[in-house]
């Protein structure tokens, strides 16, 4: 067995209980939370109507990704994915540092999407603190994810069907609305008609949005992980990735689209978003408890999201574990095939990062500039180590192959060394991004050459 086969082997064991159509719904589930839901508000409040050229760049990195990680999961499917990736392809440190950057980053996300359950909450209870409601959803979340994989599969699937079928509501009766099917048309004056026009603050405006656009996306990364608890990951992986960057891109183009056409950009857009975009469009239609229901699928969307990224984060640490990265305890698993142990300390982490609500207003955007910077480095190291990969491995050995190699891969890194520069230079708030990632790193890698030193003594 070579090293490649060694790294993955020592992943095996978790139960291979999830098929092609909950894999697919898992993924979208992942990628379709608050960041569109929530956040588009904080990029329509960049851009204006030209947060749809901001989604549009942040989709086509996306994609790249999507791509590229399609190739390696099908050559090695494995629960730390990403992670093992570069370990192989590129060194154990990095490796070490993707792994435990992304297990940071989701349970940073997961808190803060639990933070906007909290905030939706309050359309309905505004007398209970947005913290109660967000630290009760989390633990909700840990206990759905230390059951069988089987179980949490029928779980994201459903909770992620009813927030597809709503955006498809909401983009046919938007249509409808701006159309004039039945009704006076809305139009499209809000797209250019107002001052300003299409792009108000121009193509910083529109640059801007990207990173709100790049968090939207983040999730995407989830079907890979899934390989390893997937019977037959060389035909359902490529096909769920191809299904979902499809739908996710013309749901969030379309759906933005309709948002800043239905209302004026400055009703929706806000740098502290306090209510949900489009339960605000569907609060001006008219229609008796529209908006009630849309804050119904808006809150189902972020508990969804919140699921699949617990079962992201129980992975990672279990991967980190099995790698003797971390306390080998993590790396147990439960009669049901689920890395309870370490969904478990990730769900802690979880907690104390909802907690954070009780503090400070800014909780969500906080959360989600610290969350942002782990997964936009989480995607340049997954370019880099497929053109590492690719390296390695000839085209003909490849079951899958993407098109445009490395041209893809290298635009995508440069969009996103761009867009990382961009945050730490935003002294409003996205630099807090680099002020918590930086030093997060450099412990990190501290103590992944004190542990490799300690590894070396004990096997003297």
């Amino acid at each position: 067995m070579d090293d490649e086969d060694a790294i993955i082997e020592r992943e095996a064991g978790l139960s291979k209980g999830l098929t092609r159509a909950q894999i697919t719904m898992i993924g979208l589930g992942g990628a379709i939370g608050t960041g569109l839901f929530m956040g588009s508000g904080i990029a329509i409040g960049y851009a204006g109507p030209a947060v749809i050229v901001s989604y549009a760049i942040a989709a086509f990195i996306a994609v790249v990704i999507v791509l590229s990680l399609s190739e390696m999961a099908v050559m090695h499917p494995a629960a730390g994915s990403f992670g093992v990736y570069a370990e192989t392809y590129l060194s154990p440190w990095i490796g070490f540092l993707v792994r435990y950057t992304y297990w940071f980053a989701q349970v940073i996300a997961i808190g803060g999407e639990a933070v906007a359950a909290g905030t939706y909450m309050a359309f309905w209870l505004p007398g209970i603190p947005v913290w109660v409601w967000a630290i009760a959803f989390a633990i909700g979340i840990v206990f759905i994810n230390s059951r069988s994989v089987k179980n949490f599969g029928t779980f994201e699937y459903w909770f992620a069907t009813i927030k597809v079928t709503a955006i498809l509501l909401f983009i046919v009766m938007g249509g409808a609305a701006i159309l004039g099917a039945g009704q006076p048309a809305v139009g499209f004056h809000n797209l250019t008609g107002l001052p300003g026009g299409f792009a108000p603050h121009g193509l910083r405006g529109i640059w801007m949005g990207v990173i709100m656009g790049i968090f939207s996306f983040t999730g995407i990364e989830l079907i890979a992980v899934t390989s390893a608890e997937t019977p037959d990951p060389k035909a359902a992986i490529p096909a769920a990735l191809r299904s979902m960057a499809l739908r996710l891109g013309l749901f969030y183009l379309l759906a933005l689209t309709i948002v800043v056409s239905f209302i004026p950009w400055t009703e929706t857009g806000a740098k502290i978003v306090g209510q949900s975009p489009f339960v605000k469009v569907f609060a001006h239609t008219g229609v008796p408890y529209a908006a009630a229901v849309m804050n119904f699928v808006v809150l189902t969307a972020a508990l969804s999201s919140m699921n699949a990224n617990t079962y992201l984060a129980g992975r990672m640490l279990f991967s980190l574990s099995r790698g003797d990265y971390a306390p080998r305890r993590l790396g147990v698993l439960s009669t049901a095939g689920a890395p309870t142990a370490a969904i478990a300390v990730s769900g802690v982490a979880i907690l104390a990062a909802a907690a954070l609500s009780k503090f400070t207003p800014l909780a969500y955007n906080d959360l989600f500039g610290v969350a942002t910077f782990g997964a936009i480095f989480t995607w340049m190291t997954i370019l880099v180590s497929h053109l590492a990969f690719r390296r390695r491995h000839k085209p003909e050995e490849l079951p899958v192959r993407m098109p445009f190699f490395p041209v893809m891969q290298i635009a995508g890194l440069i969009l996103l060394a761009g867009i990382l520069v961009t945050m730490g230079l935003d002294t409003e708030f996205w630099n807090i991004s680099w002020i918590v990632g930086v030093p997060w790193l450099i412990l990190l890698s501290v103590a992944y050459f004190l542990l490799r030193r300690g590894h070396r003594s004990a096997a003297a």
